[in-house]
């Protein structure tokens, strides 16, 4: 039984969960992760995330990897992991990479989805996927807005960073930004981005939100982004964000089950 590196994509529900990362004396996904491989495996096993999601903040596409002494098929470990796992996380696949892959530095995209319903009474069976504003948004302003954000163009976000450490880098290339009227009473911002800063992309949607709500125009959406570090937002709340995918390098992984 030799030593094999296995990569887990990872479903969960984050709204009882301290947000991904081990933290003490809280719930975390990292934390019910490593409890079931350790459940599976009879050993205390760390694994390594290929991006942080805060308090509340769900996801259908992370990626999770660890070594693991095991000869078991890649289908096997996954329900083995299921069965051991709660309710609100779930292994959607798992595949075998190769030793050392680095699910956070070898990443070179990340997708994530932010969904705001609008205009309509509260809905307390979506209210822990989606922000609820009680007055309907003007999407196409959003739309506008969204799409004079500098697509393609590696430069500075700090204006749309929550607080880093100095001397942290704050220039990300941002691939794809688009706003839609998925529903009749909901909006839908997709972002892609070769990294995010800590909490960009809430601060993103929090700021066309106010576009929506018609306190900001879209040019002046555009314009934050030269502004000083930390002055964009607000950041909109964490339950309508989900991590959707995370991009590697063509035959990284093969999600085979």
């Amino acid at each position: 039984m030799g030593r094999r590196r296995l990569a887990l994509l990872l479903e969960y529900d984050g709204t009882a969960f301290a947000g991904s990362q081990l933290q003490a004396a809280v719930r975390t996904v990292q934390e019910v992760v490593e409890g079931a491989l350790g459940q599976f495996s009879g050993r205390q096993t760390r694994i390594a995330l290929a991006g942080r999601t805060d308090t509340g903040v769900h996801a259908l596409g992370q990626v999770a990897a660890f070594d693991i002494d095991t000869a078991h098929a890649t289908d096997v470990v996954r329900d083995a992991l299921n069965h051991f796992l709660p309710e609100d996380v779930a292994v959607r696949a798992v595949a075998e990479v190769a030793d050392g892959f680095d699910p956070r530095r070898q990443a070179v995209a990340r997708t994530y989805r932010y969904r705001i319903e609008d205009g309509r009474v509260r809905a307390p069976l979506t209210r822990h996927r989606a922000w609820q504003v009680e007055r309907p948004l003007d999407g196409s302003a959003m739309a506008e807005a969204c799409a004079l954000l500098p697509v393609g163009v590696t430069r500075d976000w700090a204006a749309f960073s929550g607080a880093v450490p100095a001397g942290y880098p704050t220039r990300r290339t941002l691939l794809d930004a688009r706003v839609e009227r998925c529903a009749p009473q909901a909006v839908q911002v997709t972002l892609e981005a070769d990294g995010f800063l800590p909490h960009q992309v809430r601060l993103m949607v929090g700021a066309l939100q106010r576009v929506g709500a018609g306190r900001l125009g879209p040019a002046e959406f555009a314009a934050l982004v030269d502004g000083p570090p930390a002055s964009a937002g607000p950041a909109a709340p964490p339950q309508g964000l989900t991590l959707v995918a995370v991009r590697y390098p063509p035959g990284t992984i093969e999600w085979g089950n």
